[in-house]
């Protein structure tokens, strides 16, 4: 057993489909009629805005989906939040579930 292990890469990966929505609701703005402008307008703003959400806040919402679930109100990055993470995900390593609680904490904070 070494004492320098190869770092694990991060299990939660974040799929982004926004791009796509914000690129279909650009065109479809384009041939819209004038009474459906405004409402797309303002999905087109609002996917824009989600799509910049950098990836930290995603998983950050994740978390706090999986500790809401099961129950857990505290801080994200306490220790109790890292065993309920686990025991909501059990395919996290430890290192896992500590990055993404801090990462959570920060969002949050």
């Amino acid at each position: 057993m070494s004492l320098f292990r190869k770092p694990q890469p991060l299990a939660v990966l974040v799929v982004r489909d926004a791009p796509d929505v914000v690129a279909a609701l650009r065109s479809a703005l384009e041939t819209a009629p004038d009474a459906e402008r405004p409402g797309l307008e303002r999905a087109l703003a609002l996917a824009e805005r989600s799509a910049g959400r950098p990836d930290a806040e995603l998983r950050g919402r994740w978390v706090r989906g999986r500790l809401d679930a099961a129950g857990y109100e505290g801080p994200a990055d306490a220790v109790e939040a890292i065993k309920v993470l686990r025991q909501a995900e059990p395919g996290l390593t430890l290192l896992q579930a500590v990055t993404y609680a801090k990462e959570t904490a920060a969002t949050e904070g």
